[in-house]
């Protein structure tokens, strides 16, 4: 939840996650300023094949078109566990849903739930 993480923060997140085998499989980031670049940092996390997420909750956070394509690309991954995908309470265009929904028809995307 809102606890003033931002893009620096995600990368610090991220890093950890990296270098240490996680067991987390829940992350809900809800309400904090990630920008694109926290979004795209979050989103390389999902493509290594030792992150175990399956929950993401990134709702509020100000997710645009830019980080769609990036986590789109992380739904296409191979190692990608994530389950339940959350972005309600973003400015989503057009183009941003239209990748998500195009990440969805890839037979290896194993997202369940995307709201």
């Amino acid at each position: 939840m809102k606890c003033g993480v931002t893009d620096e923060g995600c990368g610090a997140l991220a890093s950890a996650l990296r270098s240490n085998p996680s067991h987390l499989r829940e992350l809900y980031l809800t309400g904090n300023k990630l920008r694109a670049s926290g979004v795209n940092l979050l989103s390389d996390l999902l493509k290594d094949p030792r992150c175990k997420l399956e929950t993401l909750w990134l709702r509020y956070c100000g997710v645009t078109d830019e980080g769609c394509a990036a986590l789109a690309s992380a739904l296409r991954s191979n190692p990608s566990h994530l389950r339940e995908l959350s972005l309600s309470g973003n400015k989503l265009g057009a183009s941003g849903v239209k990748l998500l929904s195009d990440g969805l028809k890839d037979p290896h995307c194993p997202l369940e739930t995307l709201g």
